[in-house]
């Protein structure tokens, strides 16, 4: 499974950072990027939560 995001639809909220900061970032112009786009054991819950929890539906698995 892979992580992506629609930076189209990201309102850049740092939600997604709150919950799994070793997945995502957000830089100094609000863009948001993915650190780790590859699901693993050990970030599966944290990225499943994250884009649960993503306002904009902006974050996918697939």
């Amino acid at each position: 499974m892979k992580l992506t995001v629609d930076l189209d639809q990201c309102e850049a909220n740092g939600i997604c950072v709150g919950i799994a900061p070793d997945v995502f970032d957000l830089d100094d112009d609000d863009v948001l990027h993915i650190v780790e786009s590859e699901v693993t054991e050990a970030n599966k819950a944290d990225i499943e939560t994250a884009v649960a929890q993503c306002p904009k539906a902006a974050l996918k698995l697939g």
